[in-house]
């Protein structure tokens, strides 16, 4: 079985920053549901169709098609719960691992996440210095969650 292997960070200061290399990302959900979500992804001309299971700590179950860019467009546009998610993605390399760093748009404006997928979860990570507090396995910080509770909302109810 496809699986995803994933730790996720929120980021601090701008160390991460390379301009001019970011991709922008349109996202949607046709299912948010914990158990099994359903994601449409436009990247530039490249459409994409993911199913992913529950997480079981930062492993889940994950599969992933190439699907036509119009159609992944059809669907963001009138099949997607809302809101979107819009952000842009950078790809950095530390200690041998890849890093993408997600800086978000919208309704989730001010969030930037990384992430890094690993091999097995017992994988040492070495951290660069721009990796804040690890928030794996936080449902808050799912993009599929960004949508019932977008990161805007949160500043308001938490007071930040």
């Amino acid at each position: 079985m496809p699986q995803e292997i994933e730790r996720k960070y929120l980021v601090k200061g701008e160390g991460w920053r390379v301009p001019g290399t970011g991709v922008p990302y349109r996202q949607g959900y046709l299912s948010t549901v914990p158990e099994r979500t359903v994601r449409v992804r436009l990247i530039r001309d490249k459409g994409y169709l993911t199913v992913k299971g529950v997480s079981v700590g930062a492993t889940r179950a994950e599969y992933e098609y190439e699907i036509p860019a119009d159609e992944a467009g059809e669907m963001l546009d009138k099949l997607c719960e809302r809101p979107l998610i819009e952000k842009t993605r950078y790809r950095l390399e530390h200690h041998g691992l890849t890093w993408e760093v997600d800086e978000f748009d919208g309704d989730n404006a001010g969030l930037i996440v990384a992430e890094v997928e690993l091999d097995n979860e017992d994988q040492a990570v070495t951290l660069p210095d721009w990796v804040g507090k690890e928030v794996t396995g936080e449902r808050r910080y799912y993009n599929a969650s960004l949508i019932a509770e977008p990161y805007t909302g949160w500043l308001v109810k938490d007071g930040g």
